[in-house]
């Protein structure tokens, strides 16, 4: 397999070059060479190296450097450190920046072979338990966020019939709903998947910054600008760009963005070259789309391009049967990460969370279960939650009940003040009745999550005429 290994030589003396070529050709290796770090970065994408081998005297940009950009492209490939100035400053700065091993010049031709053997060893072994680490962590992914709801099962369906292309797809949903997991499960899945995922939250940047971050600059480009900066879509190439929040882009960016969209190519800040790069987009949103095409703030030949196919992720409120195979997963999860032993919630504290509307949906649920395990406690956690009466499912508002109770005896004319000192009473009255369900009208367990005294509970108990039903 040995005519698969490319071994790229970044070495600015012609001699040194040359007898690595010769050197590394007759171990079996397909060489390639650099004379420079500049010309090595420029390189690195054509040739995907398998191992490199690098000076760390080079004009222009030194190794070190060249080191911390070659990883910064692509972590994983092993780098081999030359040099004939051995210092141990130099040595554990540049194992710091990640590189493999560090040989003195000269050395003996016996001497590149263990070390290329070790490097190759080591990245196959990094490689294999990566390997299996994804796959069990894409097996938990997919427990916990499919379930086994038929409107999770639809999006299951998508993501295995669109994966293994370049296709660009927008995913929706409200925050929390696990857009970022459905764009990494694409990933995963995709024969892009050895390549750069590169995540960008295009809301997190002003417009300037995100351009910059997003696209790169030259040197000298703006002030402070002392060197050329690569963007996320050069460190994509190959690979797939997650654009996340993709609706707060300003308009001048979409424009860039639906250029590279259309062509596969762009300019730096500053550059007058393009650049061009393979890269698959996939686009994040909780905004709806086409309402901010009609108000002009998104473009809508941007949105057709991005909307090729769209995943919409339901709200957990819409998948609550998938609630207790979540709390087990997170459970499980934040158990083993805090060494704690919370194997299961209790009957009442489950019944609360499938009542509950869950505004802020997985994450939400995620949350909670994570600060029920590090206190180990479930009252300490359900008290806030349930003195704010909890975010319980209305079924799209006051019910028809409710609004019959708020306004009766106002006849037609309604006052705001009065129905909201009643609505103010009618949640309280809802509120303390169900904590006294939940502990079997236990009126001293009641005030204690309620978090008021245990006769201001009998007051109140009195005042709504809550009386317990034998």
């Amino acid at each position: 397999m040995k005519d698969k290994i490319k071994v790229l030589v970044i070495d600015d003396d012609a001699s040194t070059r040359d007898y690595l070529k010769a050197l590394i050709a007759k171990l079996g290796y397909k060489v390639f060479t650099a004379e420079s770090g500049e010309q090595a970065l420029a390189e690195l994408d054509r040739v995907d190296p398998t191992l490199v081998t690098l000076d760390l005297v080079l004009p222009g940009i030194d190794g070190i450097e060249t080191l911390r950009l070659i990883k910064e492209k692509d972590p994983n490939v092993p780098v081999l450190m030359l040099s004939g100035h051995g210092q141990a400053k130099t040595i554990v700065q540049a194992m710091k920046l990640g590189a493999t091993d560090f040989l003195r010049k000269p050395f003996e031709s016996e001497e590149l072979k263990i070390a290329f053997n070790k490097a190759l060893e080591k990245k196959k072994l990094v490689s294999e338990v990566e390997f299996l680490r994804e796959r069990v962590q894409e097996q938990a992914n997919s427990t916990f966020l499919f379930g086994t709801g038929k409107k999770m099962k639809d999006v299951r369906e998508i993501i295995e019939q669109v994966s293994d292309t370049d296709i660009t797809v927008l995913i929706r949903g409200e925050s929390g709903t696990g857009k970022e997991l459905v764009a990494r499960m694409l990933y995963a899945r995709s024969a892009r998947r050895n390549k750069p995922f590169v995540k960008i939250n295009c809301a997190a940047l002003p417009s300037e910054l995100l351009e910059s971050e997003l696209f790169g600059f030259e040197k000298g480009a703006f002030t402070g600008a002392q060197r050329r900066k690569l963007g996320k879509f050069e460190y994509a190439n190959g690979g797939t760009i997650f654009l996340d929040e993709i609706s707060e882009m300003h308009p001048s960016l979409q424009a860039k963005l639906l250029q590279v969209l259309q062509d596969g190519e762009f300019s730096r800040l500053g550059g007058e070259n393009d650049v061009n790069v393979d890269t698959r987009v996939i686009a994040a949103t909780n905004r709806n789309l086409e309402r901010a095409v009609r108000d002009g703030s998104f473009r809508e030949d941007l949105f057709y391009r991005l909307n090729v196919v769209s995943i919409t992720i339901p709200q957990l409120r819409e998948r609550k049967d998938d609630i207790p195979l979540l709390v087990d997963y997170f459970l499980k999860k934040y158990n083993e990460q805090y060494h704690k032993e919370v194997p299961f919630l209790s009957t009442p504290t489950m019944e609360i969370f499938m009542a509950s509307s869950w505004p802020g949906n997985v994450r939400e649920l995620e949350n909670m279960i994570k600060r029920i395990v590090v206190l180990g406690n479930e009252k300490a956690v359900l008290q806030e939650f349930q003195a704010k009466g909890g975010p319980i499912e209305r079924d799209g508002g006051i019910a028809i009940d409710e609004l019959k109770e708020l306004t009766q005896g106002l006849s037609n004319h309604y006052s705001l003040k009065e129905i909201g000192k009643r609505a103010s009473q009618l949640a309280e009255k809802k509120v303390i009745e169900k904590v006294l369900q939940q502990t079997r009208w236990n009126r001293k367990e009641t005030a204690e999550i309620l978090q008021i005294s245990y006769k201001a509970l009998l007051y109140k108990m009195k005042e709504n005429g809550l009386t317990e039903i034998a």
